[in-house]
């Protein structure tokens, strides 16, 4: 099945106010910034959005957040944009902080049939006991914090230990980027982009995929796939201006 689609702004135009997305990338590497510009464009507000952050001031999912699209954000990290933080600590935007490794598995989970999961982490602190601030208001109180978790003690090779219950992510459509992309939809990521991309893209009941790189079905080998196309339904091929357009998070130079 080719599931090519010509432009951006087709790939993204059925995404409806209110939808539920998961956004690949970690920190500025391997975001899907065609996609979220299209859909800067497309003018859907009211999102929920899971990812590792919330990209920059200026870029990534940050664009969307300044143009007050982002209803709450699920991430593991607020990073380097202050209009993050100024919109949460104002009551502007939800946010559910979740550990990184949590998160990860959360969207795992949700692609895998997966409904919930025990872990270790989080034990002992507010995210098992609940109590962390979700949503402020413009005062400052905490208007919705996070529930109380079930935990359970298991006896592992450590002896017994207490785990603490989370449920899987599934959102309504993913958005990711990849370096190569057939038109079957099979995806290769490089490096730090293959920490958040398979996982937001496993996690969505619509995943949409820019590639750097279209090639034809046969011309990835099978054992350097990361993602098969099974979760993927529509792949965006980028201009080489378009793949080439990326940024760097941090600059440092060495007198």
């Amino acid at each position: 099945m080719d599931k090519v689609v010509e432009s951006a702004a087709g790939a993204v135009a059925d995404i409806p106010s209110g939808a539920r997305l998961a956004v690949g990338g970690f920190g500025l590497c391997g975001i899907p910034s065609v996609l979220i510009d299209a859909l800067l464009e497309q003018g859907a507000d009211d999102l929920e959005a899971y990812s590792n952050n919330c990209g920059v001031d200026d870029w990534g999912l940050g664009r969307l957040l300044m143009a007050k699209r982002l209803r709450r954000m699920v991430a593991s990290y607020v990073g380097e944009n202050k209009e993050f933080a100024r919109q949460y600590l104002s009551g502007e935007l939800e946010v559910e902080l979740t550990p990184q490794g949590t998160l990860a598995e959360r969207m795992r989970a949700g692609g895998s049939g997966i409904a919930a999961f025990y872990t270790a982490t989080g034990v002992g602190t507010q995210v098992a006991e609940g109590g962390l601030p979700w949503r402020y208001d413009s005062d400052g109180n905490v208007v919705v914090a996070s529930p109380a978790k079930d935990t359970r003690t298991f006896e592992t090779h450590r002896g017994a230990q207490e785990f603490v219950l989370e449920e899987a992510l599934v959102a309504d459509f993913a958005l990711v980027r990849a370096w190569k992309g057939d038109r079957h939809g099979n995806l290769v990521f490089r490096q730090s982009s293959q920490n958040f991309n398979p996982l937001a893209a496993m996690c969505g009941r619509i995943t949409v995929a820019e590639v750097e790189e279209l090639v034809e079905p046969g011309d990835i080998d099978p054992a350097e796939v990361h993602l098969p196309g099974v979760y993927v339904h529509r792949v965006v091929p980028l201009t080489p201006e378009q793949a080439a357009d990326k940024r760097i998070e941090k600059k440092t130079v060495q007198a």
